[in-house]
C-alpha cells in the first residue's frame, strides 16, 4: 500500500535545501559503506593477527576478486535505485512497485548462475590471478566458501537499492551494521579461538551476511514506503527491465572494467613476490576506508539527481552536484594527509610483519592524491548515473581501466627498480584522465541543451 504521508527516514530531495538533503543521505551511505568494507578489513586484521604472510595474501586478494563481484552487483542495482528513484519523482508508486518486483526476479536469477560459475572456476580465477605458490590453496577456499553466499550478498544490495531509491540510507546502515558485528564475532570463533584460518574468516562473512538479509527481510515487511508493490508484482515487466537495465548495464559494465584493471594490477604485484603481494592487500584494505566518503557521494548524487530529474528540476539536480564535489574535495585532502603522511599507521593494525607494512606504506604515498581527485570523478559519475545517462559512464570506465591504468602500470612495473610508491600513482593518474573525460562530456552535453532550446 501507498502511505499517505512520507516517513521521516525518507528524504525528499526535491525540496529544502540541497546542502542539508544530501548530507542527510549520505552520512548514513557513508556509515553503511564503512561497515561493508569492514567485513574484508576485519577478516584481514583477524587472519594478520593469527596467521602468516601466506594467509593475508590469500585473503587481500581472494577478498579484492570477492569486491569486484560484489561491486558489480551493486551497481547493477544501481539500475534500480535511478528507475525507483525517477518514479518516484515522477508520483508513479505503481512503477515503482513494479520496478522492485522486477529487481527481486532478476538479480534471482543473476544470483544462481554466478553462484555455479564461481564455485567450478575458482582454481582458474586463482591461477589467472597469480597468487604466489604459498598462497595459492588458501585463496582458492576462500573463493569457493565465499561464492557459496553470492546470493545473500546479491539479496542484501538488492534490498539497499530500493530503500536507497525511495530515498531510506538508514535501514541500508542499520542492517549492514548488524552483519559487521556478526562478521566480527565469527571471525574471533572461527579463526581465532578455533584456529581455521582463511576458512574461518570467509565462513564467518558469509554467516554474518546471511543473518542481515534474514533480519532486513523481516524489518522491511512491517514498513511503508511510497510505492504500490504486492507479490503479484514479483515477475519480469518488461518496460521496467528495459528502463533498469539500460542504466544497469553501463554502469555495472564500468565497474567490471575498473574492478578487474585492479585485478589485474593486483597480478602484477603478485609477481614481484609474497612480501609486495602481502602489503598490497593490506593498502588495498586501506584503500576501501579511503574511497568511502566519495562512493557515498557517489550514490547520494545519483539519488539526489534521479528524483529532481523524475520531477523535472533540472537546475536543482546540477546544484547538488556541485555542492557535492565542494563538500567531497574539502574532506578529501584531509584524507590525502592521513594517507600520505600515515601510511604506517593506517597498515599497522592489520599486521605485526614490519615489512610487510612498510610496503603497504609505500603503495598509500604513491596513491594519496586519489583521495581528493576521486571525489570530483564520483560526483561526474553520480550525475550521469543518477539522469539515466550512464552510456559515458560505462565509456570512461573502459577506456580508463584498458587504456590508462593497465598499460601504466605495466609501464611502471617494468621500470628498474621500480616500488609500491610508484604503482600507487597509476590510480590518481588514471582518475585525473577521468575529470577530462567527463568534462567534455558536461560540454557536450550543454551545447546539445542550447542548441534544443534555440529550436
Amino acid at each position: 500500500m501507498m502511505m499517505e504521508k512520507k516517513e521521516k527516514k525518507e528524504i525528499t530531495f526535491t525540496e529544502g535545501s540541497v546542502f542539508q538533503a544530501l548530507i542527510r543521505f549520505a552520512v548514513p551511505v557513508l556509515g553503511a559503506l564503512i561497515l561493508q568494507a569492514a567485513y574484508g578489513a576485519v577478516d584481514l586484521l583477524v587472519v594478520g593477527q593469527f596467521g602468516d604472510a601466506s594467509s593475508i595474501s590469500a585473503v587481500g586478494t581472494g577478498s579484492a576478486f570477492m569486491n569486484m563481484v560484489t561491486f558489480v552487483i551493486t551497481s547493477l542495482a544501481m539500475g534500480s535505485t535511478v528507475i525507483i528513484g525517477q518514479h518516484i519523482g515522477e508520483k508513479k508508486p505503481k512503477e515503482a512497485g513494479n520496478a522492485v518486483g522486477t529487481t527481486i526476479v532478476l538479480f534471482l536469477l543473476i544470483g544462481v548462475i554466478l553462484t555455479v560459475l564461481l564455485e567450478i572456476f575458482a582454481g582458474d580465477i586463482v591461477s589467472i590471478l597469480q597468487v604466489p605458490e604459498e598462497s595459492t590453496e588458501k585463496a582458492i577456499l576462500y573463493i569457493r566458501i565465499c561464492s557459496g553466499g553470492v546470493l545473500v550478498i546479491i539479496a542484501y544490495n538488492v534490498i539497499s537499492g530500493v530503500l536507497r531509491g525511495v530515498g531510506n540510507a538508514n535501514l541500508p546502515f542499520l542492517f549492514v551494521g548488524i552483519a559487521c558485528a556478526f562478521n566480527i564475532l565469527g571471525d574471533l570463533l572461527f579463526t581465532g579461538l578455533l584456529h581455521m584460518d582463511v576458512v574461518g574468516v570467509a565462513l564467518a562473512t558469509v554467516l554474518a551476511q546471511l543473518i542481515s538479509v534474514i533480519i532486513s527481510a523481516a524489518v522491511l515487511k512491517r514498513q511503508n514506503m511510497p510505492i504500490s508493490f504486492s507479490k503479484k508484482q514479483c515477475c519480469i515487466h518488461a518496460r521496467e527491465l528495459k528502463l533498469i537495465l539500460t542504466v544497469g548495464v553501463p554502469i555495472a559494465l564500468q565497474e567490471a572494467m575498473v574492478q578487474i584493471s585492479f585485478l589485474v594490477i593486483n597480478s602484477i604485484i603478485n609477481q614481484m613476490g609474497l612480501l609486495p603481494s602481502a602489503g598490497y592487500g593490506i593498502a588495498q584494505k586501506v584503500v576501501s576506508f579511503i574511497l568511502l566518503v566519495p562512493s557515498s557521494i557517489m550514490q547520494s548524487v545519483s539519488a539526489f539527481v534521479a528524483q529532481n530529474i523524475g520531477a523535472g528540476k533540472k537546475e536543482r539536480a546540477k546544484k547538488g552536484f556541485f555542492t557535492a564535489i565542494i563538500v567531497g574535495c574539502s574532506i578529501g585532502i584531509l584524507i590525502f594527509c592521513a594517507g600520505f603522511f600515515g601510511g604506517e599507521q593506517l597498515s599497522m593494525p592489520f599486521t605485526n610483519d614490519p615489512k610487510v607494512i612498510a610496503q603497504s606504506a609505500d603503495y598509500l604515498e604513491g596513491f594519496s592524491a586519489d583521495c581528493i581527485l576521486t571525489c570530483i570523478l564520483f560526483s561526474s559519475i553520480g550525475y550521469f548515473n543518477g539522469s539515466g545517462n550512464s552510456i559515458p559512464v560505462m565509456l570512461q570506465g573502459i577506456t580508463s581501466a584498458f587504456c590508462i591504468r593497465i598499460p601504466v602500470s605495466i609501464f611502471i612495473a617494468g621500470l628498474p627498480n621500480t616500488s609500491l610508491v610508484y604503482m600507487g600513482m597509476a590510480t590518481p593518474i588514471t582518475t585525473v584522465y577521468g575529470i577530462f573525460f567527463f568534462a567534455i562530456c558536461f560540454a557536450v552535453l550543454k551545447r546539445k541543451n542550447q542548441k534544443k532550446m534555440s529550436l
